[in-house]
């Protein structure tokens, strides 16, 4: 399951919540991110 966070408050978002609005439940903020887990890294050639 995906977690999305507030650029706003930097609360995490359940995607379950997401189902039914697109604002975030803590602030009231449109705009959210899902955050990477894993780094990534481009060599330059």
């Amino acid at each position: 399951m995906a977690t999305y966070k507030c650029i706003s408050c930097n609360k995490k978002v359940g995607m379950e919540y997401l189902q039914k609005k697109i604002r975030c439940p803590y602030c009231g903020s449109k705009m959210l991110f899902k955050p990477r887990t894993n780094p990534t890294s481009v060599a330059a050639v």
